[in-house]
């Protein structure tokens, strides 16, 4: 669990997440695409404030297992720095005894990532430009103001 430098791979999950009594295993995978908003993309740029991340990304297992059952196990990374189209940005995996509890949490946990986690993104376009794109706010903002959907 945690924001790392290094490239994503699935032994990492697979480890955090196997136990004996967990017949299901989910592994989601988010990839930088080449393309947003008709706009062709060469690379994007991820930041984030680590410690509010790694709390961030621990409080959203925590709230998995509480909803989807005790016996889930969960692993979220998510990657800062420079990355090439087709590189991970986020992995998540969850397992459970049963597919739909996994299913749903993986869900669950991307969802939430995307809401609530402190990382912010800038692409890196063909034609030179780059832009970073709204993000999470680390400020607390009135009722319906805002925003989100950082990674």
């Amino acid at each position: 669990m945690g924001i790392v430098d290094e490239p994503l791979g699935p032994a990492k999950l697979w480890e955090a997440v196997e136990a004996p009594d967990r017949g299901a295993q989910v592994q989601f995978w988010g990839l930088v695409r080449n393309l947003h908003e008709g706009r062709g993309v060469v690379a994007v740029t991820y930041d984030a404030f680590r410690p509010l991340a790694e709390a961030t990304l621990q409080a959203i297992a925590e709230e998995a297992q509480a909803r989807f059952g005790p016996d889930l196990g969960v692993a979220a990374f998510h990657r800062v720095g420079r990355l090439k189209v087709g590189e991970a940005s986020v992995v998540i995996a969850t397992a459970a005894p049963h597919r739909d509890a996994a299913y749903q949490a993986s869900r669950y946990v991307i969802e939430q990532i995307k809401v609530r986690l402190p990382v912010w993104k800038q692409e890196h376009y063909l034609d030179g430009r780059s832009v970073w794109l709204p993000g999470h706010s680390l400020l607390k903002t009135p009722a319906g103001g805002g925003q989100s959907g950082c990674s």
